[in-house]
């Protein structure tokens, strides 16, 4: 099988770990308000990379809490993905210099198409898509618009211009518990001949399975979070089991 890796996220708001119900800002639950202790932890259960998402800020439309990121970047030995209002050069440049290992562009793949492949063309697979789609049609700006764009048009379009990794949230299934579109996924995958990694809805072990079935054909991994948190998902069974 090909490779297969468990993503464990972190959403930081206000300097908390946080989560949302889909995207939606008045429906938060703190689960700690140390994502620095949360990371080291998600390391030391196993965790080959962390997910961060600076949900602060994806709303205002430039990092937010860039400083504890870089210091998240540091602390942890495992290579580390952030998302969350990326939408100027300077802004990825500053992310990567604190130590991120790769950066992920949503709103900006589809409102400036030219800076996203500028970026591709400069740091190559430092850079992942994130692609969120309601209804098959990507959404944009934390979810609060949706285009006109196929998801799998987008990502047909940005895989000719280099990238190489793409992640996937279906939003109705986000932080529902009720599982991943596996279908869509794959179809994303088969379409961009990329790796996409699946976000939102994996909520039992089950969820992760059927994902890892599909690394042959470019589900390259699945990012949790609301179950661990939980306990739906004990990180160290899942890695073990996938």
């Amino acid at each position: 099988m090909s490779s297969f890796i468990i993503y464990p996220a972190i959403d930081i708001r206000d300097g908390k770990c946080v989560r949302l119900v889909q995207g939606d800002y008045n429906q938060e639950t703190v689960y700690n308000t140390n994502p620095l202790e949360v990371a080291l932890e998600w390391e030391a259960s196993g965790g080959e990379w962390i997910h961060l998402v600076d949900l602060d800020g994806a709303k205002a439309g430039h990092p937010v809490n860039d400083v504890l990121i870089g210091k998240i970047a540091s602390s942890v030995k495992v290579p580390v993905q952030v998302g969350g209002g990326l939408r100027t050069e300077q802004d990825v440049d500053r992310l990567l210099s604190l130590g991120v290992s790769r950066v992920i562009l949503g709103t900006a793949a589809i409102e400036n198409r030219e800076f996203v492949y500028k970026l591709l063309a400069k740091h190559g697979e430092k850079v992942a898509i994130g692609i969120d789609a309601r209804d098959g049609l990507v959404a944009t700006r934390g979810w609060l618009e949706t285009s006109q764009v196929k998801a799998e048009d987008l990502a047909v379009q940005l895989a000719e211009h280099g990238a190489k990794t793409f992640i996937f949230t279906d939003i109705s299934r986000d932080g529902m518990m009720g599982g991943p579109n596996v279908e869509a996924i794959t179809q994303l995958a088969k379409v961009s001949g990329q790796t996409v990694i699946a976000s939102g809805g994996v909520s039992k072990m089950e969820d992760l399975t059927r994902l890892a079935r599909q690394a042959a054909n470019g589900v390259g991994g699945a990012i949790v979070g609301k179950a661990l948190y939980t306990g739906s998902i004990k990180l160290e069974e899942a890695l073990k089991l996938i």
